[in-house]
């Protein structure tokens, strides 16, 4: 789409006083109106399909759905929308799965409100944006080949999110539910997972994910 003053976003995020900040600071700017909200992954994919919005600015870490399920099923049913993720997670890792699943920015919440909006009007028009603080990083590992990658570059995502929800402690059949799969397939991911990272336990996986940052 070409940039216009009226860049219409989808604002996504499961604490309802950030999306009123968020909302308000971006009616602000001149160039961009809020024309919906969500609170959990569902309700950002019916609010991406209801409003079609040329922006959705979606956190990371949703209850319902997580940021690479909404963006796989957004990528199905609305091909043209742009997402931006916008997360407390510094951590690259999280940063190169929501690229690879097809968000079209990334920007950490501890930014400067200026770069939100001027991630926003980079994606409007098709362009690439990621926080400074973690994007020379990032081209790194994504310059990386698949098959050259080891540790936690090489999980994919399904591995990834249930490493991210084990690292908080739930259960097998919880991570499942979780992620919407069933606990068998919890279960071969996390034999997966353990074997590329060399993990022998539940408390080797836990301690893993906290000493990298790996759980929200």
């Amino acid at each position: 789409m070409a940039l216009h003053t009226d860049i219409r976003v989808v604002l996504a995020d499961d604490h309802a006083m950030v999306r009123e900040a968020l909302a308000q600071i971006l009616q602000e700017s001149g160039c961009i109106r809020v024309v919906g909200q969500a609170a959990d992954g569902p309700s950002a994919v019916s609010a991406a399909l209801k409003n079609r919005p040329d922006v959705l600015v979606l956190d990371y870490s949703m209850p319902g759905l997580g940021a690479p399920e909404v963006l796989a099923s957004l990528a199905q049913q609305l091909p043209e929308l742009h997402v931006l993720v916008l997360t407390v997670h510094e951590n690259i890792h999280y940063c190169v799965k929501a690229l690879e699943c097809g968000a079209h920015g990334y920007v950490v919440k501890s930014a400067a409100v200026g770069e939100l909006v001027d991630a926003i009007k980079a994606v409007a028009i098709g362009e690439v944006y990621i926080s400074p603080k973690v994007s020379q990083k990032v081209l790194q590992k994504l310059r990386q080949p698949k098959k050259d990658r080891v540790g936690l570059d090489a999980l994919s995502q399904r591995e990834f999110e249930l490493l991210r929800v084990l690292g908080a402690g739930m259960s097998l059949k919880e991570c499942a539910d979780r992620l919407n799969i069933s606990t068998s397939s919890a279960s071969t991911y996390r034999a997966r997972l353990m074997e590329k990272l060399n993990l022998h336990s539940t408390a080797d996986i836990i301690r893993f994910a906290l000493e990298n940052d790996i759980v929200g």
